[in-house]
């Protein structure tokens, strides 16, 4: 890998250097980043120092807690790691087993599918296709399509989202939000609960920008309800506890509360007047070439959902373009 030094010619940066600034960014030593490097001390820091001098810049705050990336260190280590990711990825798929297919493959699933769908899916691929190296990240949609517009996702689930420049989005599953209450409400699945309802209660929300609380705001605006939100959050999981300690109530995808409903930690009921749906979509990269790896992955993850769904474990979820009689408009 090498770097203009802007005079004709070229410095070399090397390999040995790009994992060391990633590693001294972790953990924030040199010390303990020669020790994973397997290296002593004054190598690590002679990679650092020479990078620094080819870069032109300082890479890192030398301070009492430790090393701490510049905002150009930031940049770098970025990269870096991207670069790194992708040398590993193409060593796994050009030293194959014979009649394997191997590779990394990263996948990105929403918070509320990780209980139903991580298990299963790491399972069957570790028998079926035991070259493939599975990397899973879990976060909310925005987040999900954020890291696969920057190189870091093979694909991902998202959600209300349809193709663009940089992605295709497959149509998977349309699902309904439900009402989400401690035990002691009542609710249940054959009883659905009315918007202005479920807004009568102090409610429990997903922080404001998050694209499924977007979905809950146009259905309040829809009912005519104002909302009393006394707390909000990032997490799906905080979500579930504040409730289950009696905050209030909150609004969650089916396949978000089906364990805790099942065990009898939570009741739920889907939301009506109106109806609130959420589409999931399979996002890949629009360009590029599609290693095999990541082809066997995507149709493993596709037959897990629809398993899922075709079981009844996936409450209120309709397959897209199937039967798409029953679903919702």
């Amino acid at each position: 890998m090498r770097a203009s030094d802007g005079g004709g010619g070229t410095d070399i940066v090397d390999v040995k250097q790009l994992r060391a600034i990633v590693t001294v960014a972790e953990v924030g030593s040199v010390t303990r980043a020669a020790e994973l490097l397997h290296l002593v001390q004054p190598a690590v820091t002679r990679q650092i120092r020479t990078l620094e001098q080819e870069l032109g810049v300082d890479l890192f705050e030398r301070t009492g807690q430790g090393m701490r990336p510049t905002e150009a260190g930031t940049i770098m280590v970025d990269r870096a790691r991207r670069a790194l990711n992708e040398l590993e990825r193409a060593r796994a798929e050009v030293q194959p087993t014979p009649g394997e297919v191997t590779g990394i493959v990263t996948v990105g699933l929403l918070e509320s599918t990780g209980d139903l769908l991580a298990e299963p899916l790491v399972t069957t691929l570790a028998r079926d296709h035991p070259g493939v190296e599975l990397r899973l990240m879990t976060a909310y949609s925005g987040h999900l399509q954020q890291w696969l517009d920057e190189g870091d996702l093979d694909l991902t689930l998202l959600y209300n989202l349809d193709s663009t420049p940089s992605l295709n989005a497959r149509p998977l599953v349309r699902e309904r939000l439900w009402a989400v209450a401690p035990p002691s409400a009542g609710l249940s699945a054959g009883r659905p609960v009315p918007f202005a309802e479920a807004a009568r209660h102090p409610l429990v929300m997903p922080a404001s920008g998050h694209a499924l609380r977007r979905l809950i705001d146009a259905a309040a605006g829809r009912a005519g309800a104002a909302m009393d939100i006394v707390v909000q959050t990032n997490s799906m999981r905080v979500q579930k506890q504040l409730v289950l300690a009696g905050h209030g109530w909150t609004v969650l995808p089916g396949v978000g509360i089906a364990e805790d409903v099942a065990r009898g930690t939570l009741s739920a009921a889907p939301l009506t007047e109106p109806d609130v749906w959420r589409s999931i979509v399979l996002g890949t990269p629009r360009y590029g070439r599609t290693p095999p790896a990541v082809e066997i992955v995507a149709r493993e993850l596709v037959r897990q959902i629809n398993s899922a769904v075709e079981e009844g474990r996936w409450p209120s979820a309709r397959l897209q373009g199937v039967d798409t009689a029953a679903g919702p408009e």
